[in-house]
């Protein structure tokens, strides 16, 4: 905890391993787990779906990161500070991965990131996997006195400054956020640093992503599209990460239908679509080397609860978490708390 770990490989994070794995596709869901219009969430029952989703076999907890409520973004994400939020959910959860979508840098010094991640990666003996951005909420800025316009080299410096924190014991590093010497950053995550997934393009060609992170979510786009991008992505991981295996992931908006043929009619970066159509989108993306696809209930008409019991008996068994997660307990306890409020 207070020295270095010499691992190095992501893979050693618990959390990065049950998400990703080479030519083979999972599931996280997205806070806040519910639909609902405008852009707030009622945070109900968020223990018990998180619970649920845990058993049933999905891969990962999303967590967002919105300091402010923006009235032109429309999407408060679970409302709650993403580190706070981590700390509670960890403590009601034990196997699943934590991945934060994502970690705004630029607005936050190094230190407080660096050490808030960590902190939270040995609490759930590494469960961690963190989402980075830089951001793309213009009004967020100026409340930070942050300059919008340089955030992308924010952002690449704050991604050398954790690894050079995490990875170092007593590291001397000079930047503009302040100098950093005779002292140590503890604790030290559970492997050598906690794994950095990149979110979108922050900024970045997909070169440096493919260089300097150990995996890259981004936009939803049609089918096609995103086979090709998965394929451009491989190639470029090969070509600058020679012998690496860094992940590919995208998010999905769904609107489950009852009907399970119900085809597909487009939302909000997703669609609305009966249960067989997304297995085929699903199995379309895993065979075109896609690693973890990060659902989002929001634009939903039905209860949470019964669209994630439906997942978790249809779909999730098809993609379930590497080692671990009882995807073939389609019943485990999803939702026997409907009334359930957010603290037990």
């Amino acid at each position: 905890m207070l020295t270095p770990s010499p691992d190095a490989l992501p893979q050693s994070n618990p959390g990065f391993s049950r998400m990703f794995s080479c030519g083979r596709l999972t599931l996280g869901v997205l806070f806040a787990i519910e639909s609902y219009s405008g852009d707030a969430p009622t945070m109900r029952n968020q223990i018990a779906l998180a619970r649920g989703a845990e058993q049933a076999g999905f891969a990962a907890l999303g967590i967002r990161d919105v300091p402010l409520r923006d009235p032109g973004f429309g999407d408060l994400g679970q409302i709650y500070d993403p580190w706070t939020w981590l700390g509670y959910i960890a403590g009601q959860t034990e196997s699943i991965a934590l991945f934060t979508a994502a970690i705004v840098l630029p607005l936050r010094h190094p230190v407080h990131t660096a050490k808030a991640a960590a902190s939270i990666d040995q609490l759930t003996g590494g469960r961690l996997v963190l989402g980075i951005a830089s951001g793309d909420r213009p009004v967020e800025f100026p409340a930070f006195a942050v300059d919008r316009e340089r955030r992308g080299e924010m952002f690449r410096e704050q991604v050398r400054y954790l690894k050079v924190a995490w990875g170092n014991a007593f590291p001397e590093i000079e930047s503009r956020y302040g100098v950093l010497g005779g002292a140590d950053l503890v604790p030290k995550p559970v492997s050598a640093r906690v794994p950095l997934i990149v979110t979108g393009n922050s900024q970045q060609s997909i070169e440096w992503i493919a260089q300097h992170a150990d995996g890259w979510i981004t936009y939803q786009r049609t089918l096609a599209s995103q086979v090709e991008l998965i394929r451009h992505w491989h190639e470029t991981v090969a070509q600058v990460s020679p012998g690496s295996f860094k992940p590919f992931a995208q998010p999905y908006h769904i609107d489950l239908a009852e009907n399970p043929d119900e085809g597909p009619t487009p939302i909000h970066n997703g669609h609305r679509l009966g249960r067989n159509w997304p297995m085929r989108t699903l199995e379309a993306l895993e065979r075109a080397g896609a690693n973890h696809v990060l659902l989002n209930l929001k634009y939903g008409t039905r209860p949470a609860e019964a669209v994630m019991e439906e997942l978790a008996a249809h779909v999730v068994p098809r993609f379930p978490a590497h080692g671990g997660g009882n995807a073939g307990d389609a019943r485990s306890p999803l939702l026997n708390s409907g009334t359930e409020a957010l603290a037990r």
